[in-house]
């Protein structure tokens, strides 16, 4: 799924102090010559709250391994982001499908302000400070994406420093 992300850093789950937090259940239904086969779908977001997160997709004929699934879906899915003193180094862009994400850092003390499944994953990788708007749909597995993709665009001024093969002082005094 992170393959298009040059900086994305993969991470395993051992020793990570893991919380997983809900994002939607859906009900699906599928219509057989029988009647109506019910199933549940269920989105998830697991993160340590410092910088790793990742999402996972469940789906089960009922709710809890449903949700337990997803869980074990995200648990493989987890990837590093930089965070600056309790927020984004940069304002970014992320789009998936239908739904569009703007991420933008903010001052000490703002909190977290984003609706839905933005702020899930916001609070799940461990961002305190940040304004963000939510475009286009709002479903919620194509915004949880949407976000994903706006949080693996992000680099710190480490990375940049390193890609360009400078100082880290001349990149912010070039």
């Amino acid at each position: 799924m992170f393959q298009k992300y040059k900086s994305a850093e993969l991470v395993k789950p051992g020793g990570l102090d893991l919380k997983d937090r809900l994002v939607g259940v859906q009900r699906v239904t599928k219509v057989t010559k029988g009647g109506r086969a019910f199933g549940f779908s269920a989105i998830v977001v697991v993160g340590d709250e410092a910088g790793v997160v990742g999402q996972g997709l469940g789906k089960s004929k009922d709710v809890a391994s449903a949700i337990a699934k997803a869980v074990e879906d995200a648990k493989k899915n987890l990837v590093r982001i930089p965070i600056i003193k309790g927020t984004l180094p940069h304002e970014q862009k992320g789009k998936f499908g239908g739904a569009r994400v703007n991420i933008i850092p903010a001052a000490p003390g703002t909190g977290v302000i984003a609706g839905g499944a933005v702020r899930t994953v916001l609070e799940a990788v461990g961002v305190h400070d940040v304004l963000s708007k939510s475009q286009g749909s709002s479903n919620p597995h194509n915004v949880v994406k949407a976000t994903f993709d706006a949080l693996l665009q992000l680099r710190d001024a480490n990375v940049i420093a390193k890609d360009r093969g400078i100082s880290l002082e001349k990149v912010f005094n070039a």
